[in-house]
């Protein structure tokens, strides 16, 4: 199979491989961006926070390995790192790693985080002027690469300068995959331009993929233009371009 071929059952991501291929051809001022993360039909990610939660299906998670090896880098919030320890990797099937990102406005990182131990790719820690220096220092030092970003009103990392700073970096599509915050964080700046979501068959009445906002109008109204719906193992995988509804 050629590098790029996709397996059949996985060819309904196709018109997303082809954004992603038209997007960098353009030279855009900004990433491509895919949201992609996993729920509960009840709209669910997680039982309780902070608790590590497994949803989706043995065939989904191969699509989530598939999305991150045509995606230049992948990205989670700070609370994905410390209740996960991800390795942010792509290990069920062929193709490269994404660079792994980790929005953290406050560097928490921790310095035993599996991340440090990446294959081949340094992580890059976003995050702001709130950041302690010597806590700055000791991730440079475990060999993380950071980044200080403007912060936002609310005192998080300006999500759209950080998306400027990773084009200046040759970046040209991120997969944002969580969690509750950073997908809520995305939506409201309205800078998804094509989600996957896995819908699983389960009802859990845990914590919410979005929260809800914090102020009447906070939350654009948006919507999946030109949706479909495929399924996959015992999955539903809910995807499409991301439009204003």
């Amino acid at each position: 199979m050629e590098a790029n071929a996709i397996a059949d059952d996985m060819s309904f991501l196709q018109p997303l491989f082809d954004r992603l291929a038209a997007h960098a051809r353009r030279g855009a001022r900004r990433p491509f961006v895919t949201l992609s993360y996993a729920q509960s039909v009840d709209g669910s990610i997680a039982t309780q926070p902070s608790r590590p939660f497994a949803l989706s299906c043995d065939k989904s998670f191969d699509m989530t390995h598939l999305l991150r090896s045509r995606h230049d880098a992948l990205l989670v919030g700070i609370n994905t790192v410390l209740t996960d320890d991800p390795q942010l990797t792509v290990r069920r099937c062929e193709g490269r790693n994404p660079q792994p990102l980790v929005l953290d406005s406050r560097l928490r990182f921790p310095l035993h985080a599996r991340l440090l131990s990446h294959p081949d790719k340094q992580p890059l820690l976003l995050t702001t002027a709130a950041a302690p220096a010597e806590s700055i220092a000791r991730a440079e030092a475990c060999g993380a690469l950071v980044r200080i970003v403007p912060s936002d009103s609310l005192g998080r990392v300006d999500l759209l300068v950080a998306l400027h700073c990773l084009t200046e970096l040759g970046v040209e599509s991120v997969m944002v995959e969580g969690g509750a915050s950073v997908i809520g964080g995305f939506l409201r700046s309205r800078l998804v331009d094509y989600c996957v979501i896995t819908v699983v068959p389960r009802l859990i009445g845990g914590v919410k993929a979005l929260a809800a906002p914090c102020s009447p109008g906070d939350m654009p109204p948006l919507s999946i233009v030109d949706c479909r719906y495929q399924p996959l193992g015992g999955d539903v995988i809910v995807h499409g371009t991301i439009g204003q509804a």
